[in-house]
């Protein structure tokens, strides 16, 4: 049952719709869970509305923070983020077979935090004038979601621990620019974030590991490998080394990451 509404919710285009099953499924976190994946057919993933429209990361205009639109540019951006993020909870809860309960539980509360953080940057949106759908956006976690669609270690190596991960080390000056503005409030809001998120990245590091031990696999080795195999992005510093120790990363992934970057890579 849990899966399958997951896939639902997944499949759902109105973004107001989806927040709502997504809630709804978390409030009933007593659902049975299936042990083999629903049914696809006939369904279009994700389920998006149909704006924003999707461009390259290269196509999208660089706007100051310290103008409205601007600011309103760089929200939008970041509940674009958030409303992926929704979706990639959801799609690793019905795709991905023979996993403990507590899997599928831990990414459905993910999910509904996720949908709390796009709800808080729409409607700060709206107090400047703007919607969600106003400005382009891209499609980057989705794709790398799709790339790995075919194995569970591989999500879990390059979404979470990586792409997500990378909200961790970009939170800080996103908020130091906020607050600059005087968006006192889009800075809280970019705190309950990367408090959550903090969480969020702890799971994947935690699944991702469980995987690796029943596998037999080295976890430093093998992220090595699947970063290479799926194309995932160079990571560039500085890193919030501290945010991804709370969230799981031991000192000697940090040093591998660090040693990786270069100079780029110093901690911030």
């Amino acid at each position: 049952m849990l899966r399958r509404l997951a896939l639902a919710a997944l499949a759902c285009a109105d973004a107001d719709e989806k927040v709502r099953r997504v809630n709804e499924l978390h409030q009933g976190d007593t659902l049975t869970i299936e042990t083999a994946a629903p049914d696809t057919s006939g369904l279009v993933l994700p389920g998006r509305p149909p704006r924003p429209g999707l461009v390259g990361p290269d196509e999208l205009a660089h706007r100051s923070p310290n103008t409205v639109a601007g600011r309103a540019g760089l929200l939008h951006a970041l509940a674009h983020i958030e409303f992926n993020a929704i979706n990639l909870a959801l799609d690793a809860i019905w795709r991905f077979d023979g996993l403990p309960d507590e899997y599928y539980r831990d990414w459905l509360r993910v999910a509904a935090e996720e949908a709390f953080h796009f709800t808080l940057l729409r409607d700060h949106l709206k107090t400047l004038g703007y919607a969600y759908g106003d400005f382009p956006a891209h499609n980057g976690l989705w794709e790398m979601a799709e790339r790995t669609a075919d194995d569970a270690l591989a999500r879990l190596a390059l979404v979470p621990r990586t792409l997500e991960a990378r909200g961790l080390d970009a939170s800080p000056p996103i908020r130091k620019k906020l607050q600059s503005a005087g968006d006192t409030m889009a800075a809280g809001i970019l705190d309950i974030i990367l408090r959550d998120e903090i969480g969020h990245v702890r799971v994947g590091n935690h699944w991702f590991r469980h995987l690796c031990r029943q596998r037999g696999l080295d976890p430093i080795a093998v992220y090595a490998s699947l970063s290479r195999q799926y194309r995932a992005p160079r990571l560039k510093g500085p890193f919030n080394l501290e945010a991804r120790r709370q969230a799981g990363f031991e000192e000697a992934e940090l040093d591998a990451l660090v040693t990786s970057a270069g100079v780029a890579g110093a901690p911030l």
